[in-house]
């Protein structure tokens, strides 16, 4: 494939914006809100609409796959997978697409200053529930078949699609379905790209290598039969409450210290290659704390900083049940309270071992403590980290199509957050995944204003075609 092919390609989906915008539209103004029970069938009626513009851009073998009945939440109808082929070439190497068509929930009253199931443009930005996340990736994968098709020009790779409706709501159903599939629709798959995060920053684009897994736990603890007075029992009964808060106290410091022992002792080792990675990276930290809107970051530097929300374990306190939180006074004791809090994971802790860690800490501290109620400390869910090699073949074909689309050689990135799907491609299909983001950092995603700027749509767009262009004439890696 020539540079000059290429060429052609971008310069037809430049002359394509307005009928991208118009897709992306019309994606954003179905409500496929997979958390809300009500908005189910927009989910499923996102899923037929995806149907329907995949098989008039030349798709073939589209499959809904059904996934049954969501017994936890009133027997609701799960919304299907999408599956279907675009090229089914036996010299081709088949690359499998990723995405997920539902979103958070939105409404305007939550802070909107628009409808957010209506695209509007402002300054060259376009804001809506799903722009970014994911709907707005998505859409540029079907803007790419609309280009080259258009354009007449063949594409390089045979191309599997896998968008999901759960996504939102712990992907329901996808990894029985990635195994159930793994030797038959997805059979060949030499790598699977996922473009559902954001480069770091606002200006410089990134290939994602890496993501944090996620332990969740809760510490219940019991004791009265019911709420009591303060001034009736207080200091006189053991006050869960009071229990919690010195446990929750043992956990991390307030500089971000795990205080449990054998977590630090199971991270893998920063090794010198690694930590170069780092150096070159575009990131403002100033900027980074005007997100946050305090300057409250831990570290003073930015390598210091990256490596803490990247490859080092992480503990957050995320809330409590049962105790008051309401405005005003209220002199209550509660007599049940769950406390939550979570670990994020990194190279090489094992689940297993980090739970029995956790679990058997918390209950010797409660056993310090003396109290007469009673403690269970639980798992209540995980999802494993995931990191690859940023120098495959992948990553390399994503890089040339980066430094020809943006001018700039990529910045190498793991992400704080969980993207559990990642780990379950890669192990299942024994191939390679790469996380190829579009949308900005200062996007939004499940926030109030969501947006995507046209600048990253349009030329997202050219990098998908291109990554798949370069991908071709890269060799696999043995």
């Amino acid at each position: 494939m020539s540079e000059e092919s290429i060429k052609s390609y971008f310069d037809k989906v430049d002359s394509l914006k307005s009928s991208f915008i118009s897709r992306l539209a019309d994606a954003v103004a179905i409500p496929s809100i997979s958390a809300e029970p009500e908005r189910r069938p927009d989910v499923r009626r996102m899923g037929l609409w995806l149907e329907s513009q995949l098989k008039e851009l030349g798709a073939t073998d589209i499959v809904l796959k059904d996934l049954g009945i969501q017994h936890d939440t009133a027997d609701l109808p799960l919304p299907p997978i999408v599956l279907a082929r675009y090229g089914t070439d036996p010299d081709k190497k088949n690359i499998l697409i990723y995405g997920h068509y539902d979103v958070q929930p939105a409404q305007l009253e939550d802070g909107w200053n628009t409808d957010p199931f209506t695209l509007i443009e402002k300054d060259d930005v376009f804001y809506g529930r799903g722009a970014t996340d994911d709907k707005g990736p998505v859409v540029a994968w079907l803007n790419m078949l609309q280009a080259h098709k258009e354009l007449g020009l063949e594409i390089p790779v045979n191309l599997v699609f896998c968008f999901e409706g759960m996504e939102e709501s712990g992907s329901l159903g996808l990894e029985e379905l990635i195994i159930a599939e793994k030797d038959e629709y997805f059979k060949g798959v030499d790598a699977v790209c996922i473009s559902d995060n954001y480069w770091l920053g606002t200006k410089h684009p990134v290939l994602t290598y890496g993501v944090r897994g996620c332990n969740y736990y809760s510490i219940t603890i019991e004791g009265p039969a019911a709420d009591l007075h303060s001034g009736l029992f207080g200091g006189v009964v053991h006050e869960p409450m009071i229990d919690l808060s010195h446990i929750f106290s043992k956990l991390v410091t307030p500089k971000g210290e795990i205080l449990i022992p054998g977590i630090q002792e199971m991270v893998a080792p920063l090794t010198t290659a690694e930590d170069k990675l780092y150096d070159a990276i575009n990131f403002d930290l100033e900027g980074f704390e005007g997100n946050i809107g305090s300057k409250t970051v831990i570290q003073d530097n930015v390598k210091d900083a990256l490596q803490a929300r990247w490859r080092n374990p992480s503990l957050s306190i995320h809330g409590v049940e049962g105790a008051f939180y309401g405005a005003g006074a209220k002199t209550v004791i509660p007599a049940k309270v769950i406390g939550k809090f979570s670990i994020r994971t990194v190279p090489d802790i094992e689940s297993a071992k980090l739970d029995q860690i956790v679990i058997k800490y918390v209950e010797d501290i409660f056993a310090t403590l003396g109290s007469k109620n009673k403690l269970k400390a639980e798992l209540i869910h995980d999802g494993m980290y995931w990191v690859t090699d940023p120098h495959n073949w992948s990553f390399r074909a994503a890089a040339k199509a980066t430094k020809a689309v943006w001018n700039v050689e990529p910045d190498y990135t793991r992400e704080g957050g969980s993207i559990p799907i990642t780990l379950s491609f890669q192990d299942v299909l024994k191939t390679s995944v790469i996380l190829l983001p579009i949308g900005r950092g200062d996007d939004g995603a499940h926030s109030t204003n969501e947006k995507l700027d046209l600048v990253n749509y349009i030329q997202g767009t050219k990098t998908l075609g291109a990554y798949l262009h370069y991908l071709s004439q890269e060799e696999k890696d043995a």
